[in-house]
């Protein structure tokens, strides 16, 4: 069979490097079976031939990751061209990190929003929901008297214990951010469904990336308490 080859002008990531046919986003040519490198624009989901989705099945996608660890090992490279052992060990390590990162949902809804310039990378915001203003105040008001009483070598046990009620409320409180986290992963899985345009698209990601802050905030609260309480 005639390979297909491509018009001048087409994406380089979608030519093969080595007999220029038409390579699409696979990770090998279909023509003459060279590995190929990560199509441009080509993201984590892609990688495993997925949709952007964030309700992801746990089961398919770890069987794609064994499947492509097989395909990819460098050690079937060994007799190929230096080019393709490179092309080998990037991949088998692109591999790795889309594996790391889609299998965690927060990690991977954090991928998508900084993918789509939505979110930065290490720049949460830190202020606390308008919700919880008056909790955060009485937990820092308690902290603070942990500190000072420890470093007084005062009574701790009731300061102690009126932490750890507040740890357990924060705690509570984050596993209901997750759960609303839930709900918008399927508000968005509807919204590609549906073929929503990117106003509505934008929309969705804004309202993960509060999430994501609020989540953050709160988690810092209850790791705080806890080494407060362990010192």
């Amino acid at each position: 069979m005639t390979a297909t080859k491509i018009p001048a002008g087409t994406a380089p990531a979608e030519v093969c490097w080595s007999c220029k046919s038409a390579a699409g986003r696979n990770h090998f040519c279909a023509a003459c079976g060279k590995i190929q490198p990560l199509a441009r624009g080509a993201d984590y989901f892609a990688f495993f031939g997925l949709p952007q989705k964030l309700n992801i099945d746990e089961t398919v996608l770890e069987q794609r990751f064994h499947q492509l660890s097989w395909k990819l090992h460098p050690d079937n490279f060994v007799k190929a061209s230096e080019f393709e052992r490179n092309l080998a060990l990037e991949r088998s390590s692109e591999l790795n990190d889309a594996y790391r990162t889609l299998r965690e949902p927060v990690l991977r809804v954090e991928y998508l929003l900084l993918r789509e310039g939505v979110r930065k990378e290490g720049a949460t915001k830190q202020q606390a929901p308008p919700e919880l203003l008056e909790e955060v105040f009485e937990l820092n008001e308690s902290l603070d008297e942990l500190r000072e009483a420890k470093s007084e070598g005062g009574d701790l046990s009731a300061l102690r214990g009126r932490l750890a009620e507040a740890q357990e409320n924060f705690q509570a409180k984050l596993e209901e951010v997750d759960a609303e986290l839930q709900r918008v992963f399927a508000e968005w899985d509807r919204a590609l469904d549906a073929g929503a345009d990117d106003a509505a698209r934008r929309t969705l990601m804004a309202k993960m990336n509060e999430v994501l802050n609020r989540r953050s905030y709160i988690r810092n609260l209850v790791r705080n308490v806890a080494q407060e309480l362990e010192a």
